[in-house]
């Protein structure tokens, strides 16, 4: 019989909180109701002071780990309000909380994400399952990518060789082979540097919205040649990446002494967000005949458009095309993920994060 979890996800852009109410069970899930909550920009610039800085205190840290909380549970309330569904139909909230740092390449590796377990719990009266990432990272993998074992669920078993490409703030794609195969890992920046550099010039905007501002430039030829020299993009699988590496301050070190109109670096960011994602794409062990893009790069047509050519003879599409809206994909993933924890089955790919095996991810806290 179906259970209902629900899926909370805040990525690398810190926009908003989404939320999947998802049934699941042994043969499939089904997407019932979502809702997506912005954060305000009060708490967003806290969240990416601490993000980029090592100049807080254990109480700002301690502070943001409660706001985050109270933040995710109007979320979780707000969809439950609007589904008509009492939170006592709910088995578990799957929370990712908002990564502040990640680093799995120090050694000792690491992973943080904040959004306080037991407050979201006590809120909401429904128990949660949280911390997805340090079990894999313990056993040696990166901690991420961690969707792929749920597109290999849900996208799975083809006659033939894909790719589910989620465009977020980091892009990471998931290569489903014809013959069962997984592969699966971050490719570089999405959004990140759009939405960074979009902001730093226009304040009031989150984002560029309908490539505007990148669609009144064009891409400079060095200044891509440039970005893409960053060693991450070099680096082999299995990989992941995030704001510690592509950040405002990484891109004006880049555009330091040059004298690039504003509108035109926005340009070069997003061929750099299609390019890197092309060059990803050609190391896989088949290429793709189809290529299905999630998460809200779907909604820039410009970066849409790149890949369209630049993947081309592949057939490019949303997820929508294989029945999932791609606006829901990764909160719909950690969905998953809880049923998975709940049902002591491991959530991660070792061929994916390179960890030495299988692990069931996350750990619980009850709501009484």
């Amino acid at each position: 019989m179906p259970e209902r979890f629900i899926g909370l996800m805040s990525g690398t852009s810190m926009d908003a909180v989404d939320a999947a109410l998802v049934q699941i069970d042994a043969q499939g899930l089904t997407l019932e109701a979502h809702y997506s909550l912005p954060i305000p920009n009060s708490l967003r610039s806290r969240l990416l002071n601490i993000s980029h800085s090592d100049t807080w205190s254990a109480d700002e840290l301690a502070n943001l780990d409660i706001a985050f909380s109270e933040h995710s549970a109007e979320a979780v309330n707000k969809l439950l309000s609007k589904a008509n569904i009492h939170s006592d139909k709910i088995i578990a909230i799957a929370s990712h909380g908002q990564t502040v740092r990640h680093k799995p390449n120090l050694v000792p590796s690491y992973t943080c994400q904040i959004g306080d377990p037991t407050r979201l719990a006590l809120t909401t009266g429904i128990d949660v399952i949280y911390d997805f990432r340090r079990k894999d990272i313990a056993a040696g993998g990166q901690g991420a990518p961690l969707v792929p074992a749920f597109h290999q669920q849900v996208f799975g078993n083809k006659e033939q060789s894909i790719a589910v490409v989620n465009l977020g703030g980091i892009a990471n794609v998931t290569w489903l082979g014809s013959e069962g195969q997984v592969q699966g890992f971050d490719t570089g920046p999405a959004n990140t540097l759009l939405d960074q550099w979009v902001q730093y010039h226009h304040p009031n905007k989150g984002f560029d919205e309908n490539a505007q501002f990148a669609l009144s430039g064009k891409t400079q030829p060095s200044l891509l040649a440039q970005l893409l020299e960053h060693p991450f993009f070099s680096r082999r699988a299995p990989k992941s990446t995030g704001r510690e590496d592509f950040n405002l301050n990484w891109l004006k070190r880049q555009l330091a002494e040059q004298s690039i109109a504003p509108e035109d670096v926005q340009h070069t960011l997003t061929e750099l967000s299609a390019i890197s994602i092309k060059n990803a794409l050609m190391t896989l062990p088949q290429k793709p005949a189809a290529v299905y893009f999630c998460g809200g790069g779907t909604k820039n047509p410009l970066l849409m458009s790149l890949l369209a050519q630049l993947l081309a003879p592949a057939e490019c599409d949303t997820t929508a095309r294989l029945g999932v809206d791609p606006q829901w994909v990764e909160a719909m993933a950690f969905a998953w993920l809880g049923w998975c924890y709940e049902h002591k089955k491991p959530g991660n790919q070792p061929a994916v994060t390179g960890a030495s095996r299988p692990v069931i991810l996350g750990a619980k806290v009850l709501h009484q």
